[in-house]
């Protein structure tokens, strides 16, 4: 039987990097390099499998219990790795018996990932961690989670023994760029109740995330010789950082925590005739997360009035809800979550989600989905690492929580 790591490593080395500027399902081809090897592996195993033309894994093992009213459940995860960093030719470093100090992540002279930084490290001293070599991510962002789900699957077919109701697979796309389960058939998936493992340390459990919209703002400027610009010329950077800055400073994602929402410059390109700034938008409270879109428009409103009507404009996107009231009602799943990591000595960090997961647009889709940890940190970056540890629990929460499904 393939061990954890062996699985994740195989994983990684796959680059299945999601583009946000595409249109097509899935966004890149490349991500289908993964989904039809897991599609691949879950058959191989004995499990019946389907890739369907959107990019969708889903898989089915049968009831071993007919005589019992056991609900379908399903486990979860992403295969596409963040826009924010590559995740092309991902060479791991593997830190066996952690000392508990410093990683030279050696693809980068002088870049390391420190304790000072990072202080969380030290509670995995005497454990094997995955890093990267400083040149990519690393990708545990969510095939830690894909490596757990498929362990727990070759657990159960290689042990008849082992008592379940109907267990469901899903591994989809696009989770990244806010796309994952836009096309997502939550009927013919056919779980009753689903869990994503797309979460961070061990413990962690989320059944709550932000409410989520992503703001574009054109800045229309006028180009004019600089040598004849005196009153003429309006720079669209300039003007575009103006907007920035009369957005709270304290609401950007380095100053917040907990339930605190932000707004989130993500990316700008442009030059003084047009320029474009690329927002997130982020609040667990409904009512300060429209306050947060008005306000983004306010200051359009002001540039406008300033420099002329149509020189800002914005666009605001939905992405996703939070999912708390989908979920609470089904409350029972978040339990038997928590009890199925006691079970393995793990003490439940019940947390809202500083971001999103797959799991938010299921829900609300029908499908109630908490997310559980995957073990993995410092998520689409270059600082990314996760214990082995970790994962190996995070399998087990998964056997668990099936087990107790069918008690």
């Amino acid at each position: 039987m393939e061990k954890i790591l062996d699985r994740f490593l195989r994983y990684v080395a796959v680059d299945t990097q999601s583009c946000e500027d595409s249109e097509s399902q899935p966004s890149a081809s490349k991500e289908l390099d993964l989904l039809k090897m897991l599609r691949d592996e879950l058959e191989a195993l004995g499990v019946q499998a389907t890739l369907d033309e959107y990019g969708y894994v889903m898989g089915t093992i049968p009831s071993n219990c007919p005589d019992r009213d056991i609900p379908a459940v399903g486990f979860i995860a992403h295969v596409d790795t963040a826009p924010d960093a590559s995740g092309a030719d991902v060479k791991p470093q593997i830190i066996e018996n952690y000392d508990g100090g410093d990683i030279e992540l050696k693809g980068v002279p002088g870049l390391a990932l420190k304790v000072a930084d990072f202080p969380e490290m030290a509670d995995y001293r005497g454990q094997t961690l995955i890093t990267t070599d400083g040149t990519t991510l690393l990708g545990a962002d969510d095939k830690a989670g894909v490596a757990e789900i498929m362990d727990a699957v070759q657990h159960i077919m290689s042990h008849p023994e082992f008592k379940h109701g109907e267990i469901k697979i899903g591994f989809t796309p696009d989770e990244e760029i806010g796309r994952g389960v836009v096309k997502f058939d939550v009927e013919k998936f056919g779980a009753r109740y689903a869990y994503t493992m797309d979460g961070g340390a061990v413990g962690e459990l989320e059944y709550e995330n932000f409410n989520a919209a992503a703001a574009s703002v054109r800045i229309q400027g006028r180009n004019i010789h600089p040598g004849y610009a005196k009153g003429k010329m309006l720079n669209s950077i300039l003007i575009g950082m103006e907007l920035n800055s009369l957005l709270p400073v304290q609401q950007r994602p380095e100053y917040t925590d907990g339930y605190d929402g932000f707004f989130h410059l993500i990316s700008y390109n442009g030059t003084v005739e047009e320029t474009t700034f690329n927002y997130i938008i982020r609040d667990h409270d409904m009512e300060l997360f429209e306050q947060k879109k008005r306000v983004i428009r306010e200051c359009a409103d002001f540039i406008n009035l300033k420099y002329g009507e149509g020189v800002a404009s914005v666009n605001v996107r939905h992405q996703y809800y939070n999912m708390r009231k989908e979920v609470e009602p089904h409350y029972h799943i978040v339990e038997k979550a928590m009890k199925a990591m006691e079970m393995e000595g793990i003490k439940p960090k019940v947390q809202p989600i500083r971001g999103g997961t797959d799991g938010a647009n299921l829900s609300f889709m029908g499908l109630p989905c908490p997310n559980i940890f995957a073990g993995g940190h410092n998520f689409h970056g270059k600082m990314e690492y996760v214990p082995l540890e970790s994962m190996e629990k995070a399998s087990k929460v998964i056997l668990n929580i099936i087990t107790l499904f069918a008690e």
